[in-house]
């Protein structure tokens, strides 16, 4: 069945019921006023004018170092706010879920595991000495060779499903965040800090050298979840669902979990685990967006991700000339607004 052929998904406002494939996703009701493009035609002004008072404005000494140092974090700002945001889109209407994002089933944990051994094995200098391409392929490859085993074992084993998926995520999240935790304490002080100050968020001192493999991969995953828009909507509809309707369930679950383990890992080595961004910046585009269709939904997301990094960034660096700090800001706000919204839903 081709794309086109597929049927629309419910309409906005309408529950669909639940068929076993996962919690019921109520959807966000259609909100009168602006229709979906001039909504996304907005939010793209607004990323617009972000950019550019990030670029041009309150520059001093030379203009031209000046620009070439906003653009690499400008660079490393979009590829953080698409990977994000769009992992995190996916992966909540995958699991039938919004309440949860990629950061529970253990990428993170991978990333943090991962350096802390390089740490604890051949010391703290390791980490400089490197930072390059290859080590970014690297862990790439591991946090999606993870992903793969994982997801084949659980899919093609007569019980796999999404919440065994999950639980194995959670318990496995944990004991790589216990591991580490064990590692770290046993590190030198001087050790320790080298490494702390990899598993912050790190928006403005990000390697140049990552950009372009982390644009051309974030630009394919973009195109084939694109091509993939109505199949996601579909999925919205629930396992038994989508299958009579010719969607290959466990292969687009199979995929999409790759595709979105390729993301998180691209934004993790620029920027440092960020657990609560993807959260915020999916919420928000439901909200903004008024509707749960894909098509919206997806741009609407990315705009709002790069929205609240350009321009915070702009803010927190000649306001409270505090650059290091958007990072640890927006993992705060997003962590009492994940309690909040957690607590008004009394359930996950």
């Amino acid at each position: 069945m081709s794309e086109s052929q597929l049927p629309a998904a419910p309409p906005s406002g309408a529950v669909p019921k639940g068929d076993g494939a996962g919690p019921v996703v109520r959807e966000t009701p259609v909100r009168r006023g602006l229709p979906a493009a001039a909504r996304i035609a907005v939010a793209g002004a607004l990323a617009a004018v972000s950019v550019v008072c990030f670029l041009f404005l309150f520059v001093e000494g030379s203009f031209e170092f000046a620009v070439e140092r906003r653009l690499t974090v400008l660079g490393t700002m979009t590829v953080v706010a698409f990977a994000q945001a769009v992992g995190t889109v996916v992966f909540q209407t995958i699991t039938h879920n919004r309440i949860l994002t990629p950061s529970i089933m253990g990428f993170d944990s991978v990333y943090i595991l991962m350096q802390t051994l390089m740490v604890s094995v051949f010391g703290g200098s390791v980490l400089a000495v490197t930072d390059g391409l290859p080590k970014l392929v690297v862990q790439t490859l591991l946090m999606a060779g993870f992903t793969m085993l994982l997801f084949g074992w659980l899919f093609n084993g007569r019980k796999g499903s999404i919440h065994v998926l999950l639980l194995v995520g959670v318990v496995l999240g944990l004991a790589f965040r216990s591991v580490s935790d064990f590692l770290q304490r046993l590190l030198s002080p001087a050790e320790y800090d080298v490494l702390s100050a990899r598993l912050f968020g790190r928006l403005s001192s990000a390697e140049p050298g990552y950009l372009p493999l982390a644009g051309i991969v974030c630009l394919i995953v973009g195109v084939v979840v694109w091509q993939r828009r109505y199949r996601l909507d579909t999925l919205l509809l629930g396992r038994d669902t989508a299958t009579n309707l010719g969607i290959a369930h466990k292969r687009e679950l199979t995929v999409m979990l790759l595709l979105i383990s390729l993301l998180i890992a691209m934004s993790t080595a620029l920027a440092g685990p960020m657990t609560f961004f993807g959260f915020v910046t999916a919420m928000l585009a439901y909200q903004m967006s008024g509707t749960h269709r894909h098509v919206v939904v997806l741009p609407m997301a990315f705009l709002i991700g790069l929205i609240t990094l350009v321009g915070g960034q702009f803010i927190m660096e000649h306001v409270f000339y505090a650059s290091g700090m958007l990072t640890v800001v927006i993992e705060f706000l997003g962590g009492a607004v994940f309690l909040v919204h957690l607590l008004r839903k009394g359930t996950l």
